[in-house]
């Protein structure tokens, strides 16, 4: 603005011919711009009539116009240099690659005038030839101009910006993934491989594991998924192939474990989702993936869990194996653990602890005593101890070592013994052993009862061990699977150490596995009467393997076979009396088995009749009889009666079939060699889902 006002003041100077030239040089240059939005161009303004002048010289026949006047060549030379700037404008924008932004305001092209200092030399007008020049240069771009605003005032700037409209913008970039351990991960993969190949209860490849175990990839991310269809195994995202591995052989368990590997990274390296996994949860999630395919009971255990678990089967830390209690302001003896170092030692339930390694334990919390009794395995723990009613206090020595969880706990009811078995871990038949040989002391007693409801199993060989403590001879169980150390007829012999002492076996519907099996063999030989309800089912047996990372994987290898050939799996064990279809029918089952009647014999008669494969509605219509159902005092109760009244207990005994015990396993898949006639103890197998 300061610039024209000077170029105006210079013209009323000089005089009137340049006077004109100069009003013409301070009008806005006939440009279109664009608002500083960027949303829409503005149309030109209005041709005033020295504008409108302007323009039809710029437009005139120039034939005829050899002798341009002053005013006129002024204003071709504004049209030639905003024509000049004008398609040099054009020429940039449509450079290839050269993409403008829809919301860059467009440039007004300034006039000489604007952009030059206003001296007398540049307000001179030009001689005839160049203003004749100048006009024939601009004539196509001021009508061109002129016709572009009238008819498409839009079209101008359409072009970049239609441009920026197809130009995708860039993929945002995946941050890299935490490092992790993938050399574990294979290591664990190939282990598993080898491991399940020949021992789950149907034939699978490494191949069918493997990609089972690869659903992981799109459980976790489910646009990751992959292409078996072909020679190659792809891995997508979406539509896009991010990783294409060439199929091996499909036993070949260390090149699919390699497999595996490579594309959990590459999932890890393309899917967020998959990159948050640890290594712990990205193994879970593909053996959880692989085993959804196979039994309910094979399963991965992760290295924390499975580290507790294993440290609870040995016993955990270091103690005496003693149950506190608190008596008033005494703390107590409640149970002695047979399996721990007090068991041996000269003390007794009931007495008072009065002080750990000198330590006194009055106004002490149980935990903090509990505290003190744990310690290094082997170190001296020196106890002082008052008997109840008693004023000397004496001192027990003993030393600290693991001890595995309790699991049989045994009460006195009347002339007969109760005991409770929880589980079946490393000790369980040990500690069964050492209450039998305390309860057959008793000359009075005339029963003993088994409670096995809520038993969920645990280690098959201390199943088989416990029935071996009640049997004389005969066989237990029968397994069989396509591992021929899964194969073996589990024959039991060496004496009953109750001496033929009346036995009743508590179920319910939470019994299962092992504790299943020392059921059934009890029942099956006569040499029990199985109360309660219909038990759980599961007649699977699982071997355990130890992995790289700590882990543990839990592999179903073979069926179990009562002694009378009927299957476990499914069926269950069928109790010879049934307590769970409400006290009315039990109480009119009592009435019956006094009368010599069993109401629940055609039901237990189905079941031994029964062979593998039962059809799942065979199964449900025999289960129907005496549906499972939890445990109650009642169980107790109706146990107590028959064990009582030798009538009654003869007559459910006979409910059980006489047939022989079969003396070979039937034959498993693909297997032709006889099993042994006894299972090793180091076998790691379990029942226990």
């Amino acid at each position: 603005m300061r610039a024209d006002l000077s170029l105006c003041y210079a013209c009323v100077i000089r005089g009137l011919p340049v006077v004109i030239l100069a009003v013409l040089l301070c009008q806005p240059a006939p440009v279109r711009a664009q608002d500083r939005t960027g949303s829409q161009p503005l149309p030109p303004p209005p041709l005033t009539p020295r504008q409108s002048a302007s323009a039809s010289v710029a437009t005139g026949d120039n034939a005829t116009n050899n002798t341009t006047p002053p005013a006129q060549a002024q204003a071709q030379a504004q049209a030639q240099a905003q024509a000049q700037a004008q398609a040099q404008a054009q020429a940039q924008a449509e450079q290839p690659g050269t993409v403008q932004p829809a919301t860059a305001p467009a440039q007004a092209v300034p006039s000489p005038a604007a952009t030059s200092p206003a001296t007398p030399d540049t307000a001179q007008p030009a001689p005839p030839d160049t203003a004749q020049h100048a006009s024939t240069v601009a004539t196509p771009v001021a009508a061109s101009e002129t016709h572009d605003a009238a008819a498409q005032p839009e079209q101008a700037p359409a072009q970049p910006a239609d441009t920026a409209q197809t130009t995708p913008p860039p993929a945002p970039e995946t941050p890299p993934p935490p490092p992790m351990d993938m050399a574990m991960i294979h290591s664990v993969i190939a282990t598993a491989l080898q491991f399940l190949g020949p021992r789950t209860l149907d034939p699978h490849s490494s191949r069918e594991f493997t990609l089972w175990g690869l659903g992981s990839v799109t459980a976790l991310d489910p646009s990751l998924s992959f292409d078996t269809r072909g020679a190659d195994i792809r891995l997508l995202l979406g539509q896009t192939p991010i990783l294409s591995r060439v199929a091996p052989p499909a036993d070949d368990a260390e090149q699919w474990a390699q497999l595996a590997t490579d594309f959990l990274d590459a999932g890890r390296q393309h899917s967020s989702a998959v990159a948050a996994a640890s290594r712990e949860e990205l193994l879970q999630a593909f053996f959880d993936e692989l085993f959804n395919h196979l039994d309910p009971y094979s399963r991965y255990i992760g290295p924390s869990s499975a580290t507790t678990d294993r440290q609870a089967r040995a016993g955990g830390e270091a103690d005496a194996g003693l149950t506190l209690t608190q008596s008033g302001t005494h703390i107590v003896i409640a149970s002695i653990n047979a399996n721990g170092p007090a068991w041996a030692a000269p003390l007794d339930t009931g007495e008072r602890i009065i002080a750990v390694n000198k330590r006194p334990t009055a106004g002490q919390t149980i935990e903090t005593v509990r505290e003190w009794l744990r310690g290094e395995p082997d170190s001296l723990l020196s106890l002082r101890l008052q008997a109840p009613g008693k004023r000397a206090i004496r001192t027990v020595s003993l030393r600290r070592a693991k001890v595995p969880p309790e699991t049989v706990f045994a009460f006195a009811s009347g002339s007969i013994v109760v005991l409770r078995v929880t589980a079946f871990s490393a000790d369980t038949a040990e500690e069964l052993s050492q209450y039998l040989d305390q309860a057959v002391q008793d000359k009075h007693l005339r029963g003993l009862i088994i409670d096995l409801r809520g038993n969920r199993g645990g280690v098959l060989q201390q199943a088989m061990t416990a029935a071996a403590l009640l049997l004389d001879r005969g066989v237990a169980a029968i397994t069989s699977g396509r591992d021929p150390q899964a194969n073996h007829i589990w024959a039991v012999e060496g004496g009953d150490m109750t001496n033929g002492l009346p036995i009743a076996v508590l179920v319910d519907g939470r019994t299962a596995s092992a504790a299943e099996i020392l059921a059934a063999a009890l029942a099956d030989h006569r040499r029990a009467v199985v109360i309660g309800s219909a038990t759980l089912g599961k007649g699977l047996v699982q071997t355990v393997a130890q992995l790289p990372d700590e882990g543990e994987l839990f592999v179903t290898w073979s069926r179990v076979i009562a002694p009378l050939q009927w299957p476990l799996q499914g069926l269950g064990v069928m109790p010879q009396i049934c307590t769970s279809l409400g006290a009315l029918e039990t109480g009119r089952a009592m009435q019956d088995l006094a009368a010599g009647e069993l109401d629940n014999q055609p039901a237990v008669a189905a079941s031994r009749a029964a062979r593998y494969p039962v059809p799942v509605s065979r199964i449900m219509a025999i289960r129907r009889a005496c549906p499972a159902a939890l445990g109650t005092d009642t169980d107790l109760s109706v146990a107590r009666d028959v064990l009582e009244h030798e009538a009654w207990y003869k007559t459910a005994l006979a409910a059980i079939p006489d047939e022989a015990a079969p003396t070979s396993p039937p034959p498993p898949p693909e297997a032709s060699s006889a099993a042994p006639p006894t299972a090793p103890a180091s076998l790691p197998a379990q029942s226990s889902p």
